[in-house]
């Protein structure tokens, strides 16, 4: 190993909890914060709890609805935009397509 080049190492490091509860372990930092732990997770407490970190959840509703609201518009702009009666899909221009060829194979043939 390189001599100066690797972080202090505490062996004693503090984690506390949102919920309050605190443990020690190894770690770079002397104290570390966290929001949830082991002893308030719904996974090992068996509780369906809520969390809801940093606005995330409020973040997500915002955006979500901002995108509803794009493609209802989008809906009633697609409504109003008819297609010009001239205008075939791609299923219909491909059927041509075979039939002309068809029709060339067999001039061929004759």
């Amino acid at each position: 190993m390189k001599q100066g080049i690797h972080p202090d190492w505490h062996h004693d490091a503090v984690v506390s909890c949102a919920c309050g509860n605190t443990f020690a372990t190894g770690s770079t930092q002397k104290t570390i914060e966290i929001d949830i732990c082991g002893a308030c997770h719904p996974f090992f407490t068996g509780e369906m709890r809520f969390v809801d970190r940093q606005g995330r959840v409020d973040k997500f509703k915002k955006k979500m609805a901002t995108a509803q609201a794009a493609q209802a518009k989008t809906k009633k702009k697609s409504k109003k935009q008819n297609k010009p009666a001239d205008q075939k899909s791609y299923k219909q221009l491909l059927g041509e397509e075979k039939t002309k060829l068809k029709k060339t194979a067999q001039a061929q043939d004759n």
